[in-house]
C-alpha cells in the first residue's frame, strides 16, 4: 500500500505544480534552493567529516574495514568532488592489493573508471576497464562493469561525429548494456533505468520514457535519483513539460549536494532557447561553478561553448533596454523639462544654503575644538603660573635670606662661615623638588596620563613610576610633549639632558609603540585635560 502512496502523491503534486502558474513557482523554489546550497553542501561534509574521523581510528591491521569506509567515502564524492572521489579509489586498490583480494581491486578498478569518465578522461578509463575481468566479479560490480562499459561507449560515440566509429561505439554500448539488463534484480530501479535506455528501435516492451515515467511516478527514489530519472525523462518532452522536469531535477540535484549534474545545464539551455537570457544566464554561470567545484572538464568544455552566446545576448538585451529607455526619456522630454527647470533652480538655492550651513557647522566645529584646547591651555597655563609664581616666590626668599646672612658675615669678615653657607644649599635636592613639583602640578591636570600613556606600549615594554617617584624621565619627557614642548634641546634644557639623550629616548619608545612612530606624539596629545567640577 505504501509503495503505491508515493508515487501518487507525486503525481498529486505534480498536477497541481501544472495548474497555477507551476513553473514559475518551481525556479522560485529552485532560486531559493540555490540561496541554501550551502546548508545541504555542509550536511555533506558533516557526513564525510565523520567518516574521516572512523577512518582515522579505524586500526591499522584492520584493512577490510579500511576499504569499506574508503568505499563509502567513494560514494560521498563520485557526484561532488571528482579529485577527493579520485583519492579514495586510489587508496582502495592500494588496500586491496595489500589484502590480495583481486575482486576487491577489480571494483576498485571500476569505480576509479566512473570518475574519470565523468572527468571526459577516455583512455583512462579504457586503461582501468581493461584491467578487469569480469568472469571473477560478483553481480553486483559486474553489473557495474558492463554499465560502465556500455556509458564509455555512449560517450565516445557522442564525443565522435565520425559516421562509422561512432555507430560502431552506439552498438558496443547497447551490447553492454543489454548484458547489465541481464544481471539486474527483475523489477529493480537499476533494471528499469536500464531498459530506459535502450533506444526505441531495439524492440523493447514500452518506448523507453515509459520506463522513465514508471521510475519517477510509481518508485519511491531518493533525491539523487528523482533528479537523475528527471533530467532523463525531460529529453522526452517539450515546451513547459520538460522545464517542469528540468525544475524538478535540478532542485533535488542541489538538495542532493550532487555537483556533477547535467539538470541545470540543460535548464540554462533551455531558457536560453526560449529567449529568457537573464535566466538562463545565471543558471549557465551556475553549471560552470559546479563542473569547477567537482572538476569535470568535458562539462566545463561543453558550458564554455555556449555561456559567451548567452552572455552576448545579454548584454544585447540590456542595450535594447537602454534604448527603449532613452526613447522614453526623449518622448517625455518636453515636459520634463519645464519641471526641471523649476527643480534646478530650487536645487540651487537649496544647494547653496546647505553648503552654507555645512560650512557653519564645520567652523562650529572647528571653534568648539578650537575653544576646548583654548580652555584645555588656560587650565594648563593657569596652573604652571601659580605653580612657577610659587616657586619663584620660595627662591626670592632664600636668596633674600642667604644674601643677608652673606652680607653680615662679610662684615664680620666670617669667610669660613660663608663657605659654610653656600655648602647648604644642595643644587640636586633643589632640581628634584623642581621636578617633583612639576610631576605633580603635571598629574593634576593629566591624572590618567601614565595610564594612557601605557596603553600605546605592549605589557612587557611599559613604563611605571617606582614607589618613590611621581614621574621618571621617559614620563617626564612626553609630559613636556603633551604641553606642547616637542622641540628636544629645549627638553634637554629643561631636564638637564643632553640632546643626544632626549633624543634616544623618545626614539626608544617610539619604536616599540602599538601605533606608528609618527602617529605617537598625535596620540600623547590626545590625552585630554580634566577639567574641575
Amino acid at each position: 500500500m505504501m509503495r503505491l502512496f508515493y508515487p501518487f502523491l507525486f503525481l498529486l503534486i505534480s498536477f497541481a505544480v501544472r495548474g497555477e502558474n507551476g513553473n514559475e513557482k518551481l525556479m522560485a523554489q529552485l532560486k531559493a534552493e540555490l540561496a541554501r546550497k550551502s546548508v545541504y553542501d555542509n550536511q555533506k561534509e558533516r557526513v564525510i567529516a565523520g567518516l574521516k574521523q572512523e577512518l582515522e581510528r579505524c586500526a591499522s591491521n584492520d584493512l577490510d574495514r579500511k576499504y569499506q569506509l574508503c568505499n563509502r567515502l567513494f560514494e560521498e564524492y563520485k557526484s561532488y568532488q571528482y579529485d577527493s572521489a579520485y583519492v579514495y579509489t586510489q587508496k582502495m586498490i592500494r588496500l586491496s592489493v595489500a589484502m590480495h583480494d583481486l575482486p576487491k581491486q577489480y571494483e576498485s578498478n571500476i569505480k576509479l573508471g566512473i570518475i574519470l569518465l565523468s572527468s571526459g578522461m577516455f583512455i583512462e578509463t579504457r586503461d582501468c576497464l581493461d584491467q578487469v575481468d569480469p568472469k571473477i566479479l560478483d553481480t553486483k560490480s559486474k553489473r557495474l562493469y558492463y554499465r560502465l562499459k556500455c556509458v564509455f561507449y555512449a560517450e565516445l560515440a557522442n564525443y565522435n561525429n565520425d559516421k562509422y566509429y561512432a555507430e560502431h561505439y552506439r552498438q558496443e554500448s547497447h551490447k553492454y548494456l543489454d548484458s547489465a539488463i541481464a544481471l539486474a534484480e527483475k523489477g529493480s530501479f537499476e533494471q528499469i533505468m536500464y531498459k530506459a535506455e535502450v533506444p526505441d528501435t531495439a524492440g523493447q516492451e514500452l518506448s523507453n520514457y515509459k520506463y522513465y515515467e514508471e521510475l519517477l511516478y510509481r518508485h519511491k527514489l531518493t533525491q539523487h535519483q528523482t533528479a537523475m530519472i528527471a533530467a532523463a525523462l525531460a529529453d522526452h518532452y517539450e515546451g513547459d513539460e520538460r522545464m517542469r522536469l528540468l525544475y524538478i531535477a535540478a532542485i533535488n540535484d542541489i538538495k542532493s549536494s550532487i555537483k556533477e549534474t547535467v539538470a541545470i545545464y540543460k535548464l540554462g539551455r533551455n531558457l536560453y532557447r526560449v529567449g529568457d537570457v537573464k535566466d538562463a544566464y545565471f543558471f549557465m554561470q551556475e553549471a560552470l561553478n559546479n563542473a569547477e567545484f567537482y572538476g569535470s572538464r568535458l562539462h566545463k568544455i561543453e558550458i564554455a561553448s555556449i555561456l559567451p552566446d548567452i552572455a552576448a545576448n545579454k548584454i544585447l538585451i540590456t542595450e535594447n533596454a537602454k534604448n527603449k529607455f532613452i526613447i522614453y526619456l526623449l518622448t517625455s522630454l518636453i515636459i520634463v523639462v519645464i519641471i526641471s527647470l523649476i527643480s534646478f533652480i530650487v536645487f540651487i538655492q537649496l544647494k547653496r544654503l546647505r553648503v552654507k550651513e555645512r560650512i557653519i557647522a564645520e567652523k562650529n566645529n572647528q571653534l568648539e575644538k578650537i575653544n576646548v584646547r583654548l580652555s584645555e591651555d588656560a587650565r594648563i597655563k593657569e596652573e604652571y603660573i601659580g605653580y612657577f609664581f610659587n616657586i619663584f616666590s620660595e627662591y626670592i626668599l632664600k636668596l633674600e635670606k642667604l644674601k643677608r646672612n652673606g652680607e653680615r658675615k662679610m662684615k664680620s669678615h666670617q669667610y669660613e662661615d660663608i663657605l659654610a653657607l653656600f655648602s647648604q644649599i644642595n643644587i640636586k635636592k633643589e632640581r628634584d623638588h623642581l621636578f617633583r613639583t612639576f610631576d605633580r602640578v603635571f598629574l593634576k591636570l593629566f591624572p590618567n596620563f601614565v595610564q594612557s600613556f601605557n596603553a600605546l606600549l605592549k605589557p612587557e615594554d611599559q613604563i611605571w613610576p617606582r614607589d618613590n617617584e611621581v614621574l621618571n624621565a621617559h614620563l617626564r619627557i612626553f609630559a613636556l610633549v603633551r604641553l606642547g614642548i616637542t622641540d628636544n634641546e629645549t627638553i634637554a634644557k629643561i631636564l638637564e639632558y643632553s640632546v643626544n639623550t632626549v633624543y634616544t629616548y623618545k626614539f626608544r619608545i617610539k619604536t616599540k609603540a602599538l601605533v606608528k612612530p609618527d602617529d605617537f606624539d598625535t596620540s600623547i596629545m590626545d590625552i585630554k585635560v580634566v577639567t574641575e567640577p
